[in-house]
């Protein structure tokens, strides 16, 4: 679809703080649009610019926030951003995060443009004292309604995410399931020999990741196998206490804790590590892990997973067949399967090449963003009813 002079429609990427490590995939699926070029717009950058793309940031770029971009975030008035645009009027709008949604949706409406939003996780599953209390999110359940009513559809991180969506009053004929995808063509199994005693996990170091559940399990199921190690990649404000457990568990020379890695590494750790794990917790405050992309692109290199029942996770594997799911908050449950990959090298290479076949089949973001690009057609054409456009996916 191109629009009347014949070059490929403009769309506005929202995320009020864009390009943070910890959310590449929402730069992942931009980049791999072909008949839409993305204009990135926000309100802070925490990461460099896709090469070629044009961004936008009411604060000049940088993660400090400024006068006029503390305005926005607590009146949610367009003005700031009409302005940013200036003669610049893309065809649509898709947010990230429902909180993103709320927050961009009077630009949507002032542009007469339609709003795409995407739920990943927090924002669905998060208890509501939680969003009041930050000036950042307070805006998101006093809102939510008009979002619903007037956003022009919405897509959700798994069916998990979805039903908890439907549950918050969001329309089932505007509310579909679309897994954002792996670039399986991109993405080369990796060979048995590249395996090493390693077991990998990739998150920021918050209490939902279960970083904490992971340590002790792995000082248990680690305690009789020397020359198995654990790599932590990711940030966060959990990492002091996390290597003050790992000295008390007593496996201080066997836990390297690697900070943030550009995504290129941690994909190359991936393919020398035996499995990844993501034990993900279920916290007080509701919020609950919407799927794994960490997960999805740990089995398209062909590594078994592990990741608990809760949230979306399941939804990264066929259980049994490329990866294996544990009760949540379980560190001796989370050994034992630790310990059953770890003495299975024949288990542990039929897993993997199930994973990446599994991906292959059902995650593949090639066949995902041309559903996407092809939702866009319809809420541009109005070609279809909003429901009806339900059949795109």
């Amino acid at each position: 679809m191109t629009d009347r002079s014949g070059e490929i429609p403009q769309i506005v990427i929202f995320r009020q703080n864009q390009f943070r490590p910890s959310e590449v995939f929402i730069r992942q699926q931009a980049e791999s649009l072909t008949r839409y070029c993305p204009l990135y717009v926000g309100r802070a950058s925490f990461g460099p610019t896709p090469p070629g793309r044009e961004a936008l940031f009411l604060n000049g770029g940088g993660s400090r926030v400024t006068p006029r971009a503390l305005w926005q975030m607590l009146t949610r008035d367009p003005g700031p951003y009409l302005r940013l645009l200036g003669a610049r009027r893309p065809a649509l709008i898709h947010a990230h995060f429902g909180v993103d949604g709320v927050q961009i949706l009077p630009l949507a409406r002032r542009l007469g443009v339609p709003l795409v939003t995407t739920f990943h996780g927090f924002d669905a599953t998060l208890k509501t004292q939680a969003f009041l209390r930050s000036p950042a999110w307070f805006n998101y359940p006093l809102f939510r309604a008009s979002l619903a009513r007037h956003g022009a559809f919405f897509l959700c991180a798994s069916e998990f995410i979805r039903s908890k969506v439907l549950a918050m009053g969001f329309p089932p004929g505007r509310t579909r399931t679309h897994y954002l995808g792996v670039d399986c063509g991109a993405i080369v199994p990796r060979e048995s020999g590249e395996e090493t005693q390693t077991v990998l996990h990739v998150a920021r170091l918050v209490e939902i990741k279960g970083t904490e559940i992971l340590i002790r399990a792995f000082a248990i199921a680690a305690r009789s196998r020397p020359g198995w190690r654990l790599e932590i990649i990711g940030d966060g404000p959990l990492r002091g206490r996390l290597e003050a457990l790992v000295r008390d568990c007593g496996v201080k020379e066997a836990v390297d804790f690697l900070g943030v890695r550009p995504h290129e590494e941690v994909m190359m750790r991936m393919r020398r590590s035996a499995m990844v794990v993501l034990p993900s917790i279920e916290p007080k405050d509701g919020r609950r892990e919407g799927l794994g992309m960490v997960l999805l692109e740990a089995a398209a290199i062909g590594l078994p997973v592990i990741g608990s029942r809760s949230g979306g996770i399941a939804e990264t594997m066929c259980e049994g067949e490329s990866g294996l799911l544990v009760p949540p908050g379980d560190p001796q449950a989370l050994a034992t399967t630790l310990a059953t990959l770890m003495d299975d090298p024949t288990r542990r290479l039929a897993m993997g090449a199930g994973g990446r076949e599994f991906v292959t089949r059902n995650f593949d973001r090639g066949r995902q963003t041309k559903r996407l690009e092809a939702l866009y057609d319809a809420l541009l054409q109005k070609s279809l009813p909003l429901d009806q456009s339900l059949n795109l996916f």
